[in-house]
């Protein structure tokens, strides 16, 4: 689990950083000066990278066992179209879910309630 861990907050930083270039120097630039490189350049970065990312935190999700398709499910994995999002959803992620799971895979203990559970209560 910890390599996935790895991979989705490694995306999710990825695609934060993309996305806030792009929306604050790739549409300005494009826009107000008529420079569309940036933005064609990064937005089409953006666009690939960001299918790895809702793969992996898809992919999380299950192995977090989180509802599919409930709206926690949805928010982290809309995170990376909303500029900022993606750093306070991992954070959140972190604390509410990760963290937990990592805890009770390090005691051993993969079955002693799943942190989706623990998060419900």
């Amino acid at each position: 689990m910890k390599r996935l861990v790895l991979a989705y907050r490694t995306m999710a930083y990825i695609t934060g950083v993309l996305i806030i270039v792009l929306v604050f120097a790739g549409v300005p630039l494009q826009f107000a000066f008529g420079q569309p490189l940036v933005d064609a350049i990064v937005g089409t970065v953006h666009g690939w990278l960001y299918i790895v990312y809702v793969i992996i935190a898809f992919a999380l999700s299950l192995k977090l066992r989180m509802r599919t398709l409930s709206p926690q499910v949805l928010i982290l994995l809309l995170a990376g179209i909303i500029p900022v999002a993606t750093f306070v959803v991992e954070r959140w992620m972190m604390r509410t879910y990760i963290a937990p799971a990592l805890a009770a895979e390090a005691a051993g203990s993969p079955s002693a309630g799943s942190p989706a559970e623990t998060a419900r209560r």
